[in-house]
């Protein structure tokens, strides 16, 4: 019998958050009453700027950085392309060496492809089948020429926190800057970036209930980059633009809020987790778990199902209510099966019969209990007519029946 849909469910926060009222309340007279250029010197320019010092000094809290060290951008596509071309590019170099993941987000990878073509050498490391880049391997890949590493402090798609940590000590023994796109982590996990070795930090705003289309990058003071957008020379000369005022006060209350319960939020969404992966393994044959079981996000639940699609898996969920993903909504388009779990070693086939479910702050128990009510039977149904069921027979081009 099919499930009654409830209202609908939000379990895709690592597409994006939905912005909290505070952080709506708080960017709200910066809209229309406070509009003044943060760049101007009267009155209304005065109060944009110091509105928005006051949010540099909350982001600066969130990561235990120095306020003059964060720079703020439009998110965190811009923010991982800034630390990446501005580190690879100061002061004219047109040569040398960055390491990275075959498992970065391609606001990490696209960066670092166009760098190859100008002449740059690129080392992607490959990833433990739970989905770890293993320091050991970022210590044997640098060279003389090394002049960036760039590790992601947790993935995306699985959820897995990287060893950023020990990957940095790396880093800064051997005097090579070390970047992190943090953007998936900031606001669901402690980020420490004196203690855990870090020289640059991306972020961006709507990953943790702040608005989208804006963000920033954390350097390191001493760490010297070069801008690629030129202009009036604001954010320290690196970030050229008239300033995003109401988006940069809501990144600032954001973090504000996310510093205050970033714990509380984090054991609600961890016990969601854990009831889904006990259930799911359990109730649903040939399904498995992406990625390793603890050391992930709290939020993160990314299962794997044999025989089938995980778009039409996706579409399925979503007639009944039910907002999920295959994997990072950057790529979730494309009919290529995820890199990250190609990186894992994945078949074609296992890679696409994916599922991402993310949780945030707002989700509970009846939604997770109407969710493993209904998964089951969407999962059945497609694989009663998937062509990767190797179980069932199908009519083959004579119209015999075979078996794939």
């Amino acid at each position: 019998m099919s499930k009654k849909p409830m209202s609908r469910i939000y379990f895709d926060h690592s597409a994006t958050t939905p912005m909290l009222p505070e952080v709506v309340e708080a960017m709200r007279p910066y809209f229309i009453e406070q509009c003044g250029n943060a760049s101007s010197i009267h009155s209304f320019g005065r109060e944009a700027k110091r509105a928005i010092e006051r949010a540099r000094v909350y982001v600066a809290k969130l990561i235990n950085a120095e306020p003059s060290e964060v720079i703020f951008t439009s998110g965190g596509t811009e923010s991982d392309n800034l630390a990446i071309k501005g580190i690879a590019t100061h002061e004219g170099r047109s040569r040398g060496h960055i390491i990275t993941s075959k498992m970065e987000h391609h606001a990490v990878l696209e960066p670092c492809a166009f760098l190859r073509r100008a002449g740059f050498e690129v080392t992607e490391l490959p990833i433990t089948p739970d989905g770890f880049v293993e320091p050991r391997l970022v210590e044997a890949a640098i060279r003389k020429d090394t002049v960036l590493i760039s590790v992601m402090m947790a993935n995306s798609e699985i959820g897995t926190i990287q060893p950023t940590k020990d990957i940095g000590a790396i880093a800064r023994a051997e005097g090579i800057p070390f970047h992190t796109d943090a953007v998936q982590a900031i606001g669901k996990v402690p980020v420490d970036v004196k203690r855990g070795n870090i020289d640059l930090l991306s972020l961006s705003s709507h990953k943790f209930h702040g608005p989208k289309g804006v963000g920033a990058l954390f350097v390191r003071e001493g760490v010297q980059i070069e801008p690629i957008i030129h202009g009036g020379g604001h954010e320290r000369g690196l970030r050229s633009s008239t300033e995003n005022v109401p988006g940069i006060i809501g990144l600032g209350k954001a973090s504000e809020i996310a510093m205050a319960d970033m714990k509380e939020s984090n054991e609600s969404m961890r016990r969601l987790r854990d009831r889904m992966f006990e259930a799911v393994l359990k109730t649903v044959p040939d399904s498995y778990l992406n990625g390793h079981p603890t050391r992930r996000l709290a939020s993160n639940a990314h299962f794997r199902f044999d025989f089938i699609e995980g778009e039409g898996l996706v579409l399925g969920l979503d007639m009944l209510g039910i907002a999920a993903s295959t994997g990072s909504a950057c790529s979730t388009g494309s009919l290529e099966p995820s890199h990250v779990l190609l990186a894992m070693g994945l078949k074609h086939e296992q890679a696409h019969g994916s599922l991402r479910i993310t949780l945030g702050r707002e989700n509970n128990q009846e939604e997770v209990s109407y969710f493993l009510d209904v998964l089951p039977g969407v999962v059945s149904r497609l694989r009663e007519i998937s062509p990767f069921n190797s179980k069932r027979p199908m009519q083959g081009g004579n119209g015999e029946s075979c078996v794939q």
